[in-house]
């Protein structure tokens, strides 16, 4: 079960045998059913959880109830509240299965026994850190400045396995435009 976290780990760093030994020590095998959270807005964040199988959703929703996805997660991707995982602060987000999903848990206290017991993982995580701050930082530009198919376009380009798997809904919501838009969008782009 943990072929993917390993291919995931050896793109950024090189790890021993006794480093992966030390990482299936600490990591917790869970399976999330279609539609189970992982995390509910007002909990506070235990895990940070890499997608072996399947697909997550990150999402708040607003004071009129509707849902507005922050993140898609699938399989080789990290998700977790990070604000919540941070502060130790109540979640503001929900993390939910789009799918059946296979997951590896990390807690907090075991992250800090992974630092401790292989250090090579700093660099790691530091290496995630700085590869979501500029994906956030893009994300915040892209709505900012682009226009909706581009944002579209933007989204095929980072999540190319997914799109047959999420609903338009869905996809409308992280793109911050109605799912008619992008119904529009999509069969202007098949016209073309």
């Amino acid at each position: 079960m943990f072929e993917k976290l390993f291919e995931n780990i050896r793109k950024k760093i090189v790890i021993t045998e006794r480093e992966e030994e030390i990482c299936r020590s600490l990591f917790i095998p869970k399976k999330l059913r279609k539609r189970q959270y992982l995390l509910q807005q007002g909990d506070v964040t235990k895990y940070t959880a890499f997608v072996e199988k399947g697909l997550l959703r990150s999402y708040i929703i607003d004071d009129k109830g509707a849902e507005l996805i922050m993140q898609f997660a699938p399989e080789g991707w990290w998700i977790n509240d990070m604000y919540s995982a941070i502060t130790g602060e109540p979640a503001e987000q929900n993390i939910d299965a789009i799918e059946d999903s296979e997951l590896l848990l990390l807690t907090t206290q075991g992250y800090e026994q992974l630092m401790q017991e292989a250090p090579v993982f700093e660099r790691f995580f530091r290496l995630q850190l700085q590869n979501s701050f500029v994906a956030l930082q893009r994300r915040l530009k892209g709505n900012i400045i682009l226009t909706a198919e581009e944002k579209y376009k933007n989204f095929i380009q980072a999540y190319p396995n997914i799109v047959q798997r999420v609903p338009q809904h869905n996809i409308a919501s992280f793109l911050g435009i109605t799912p008619e838009s992008l119904s529009r969008i999509r069969k202007q782009m098949a016209e073309r």
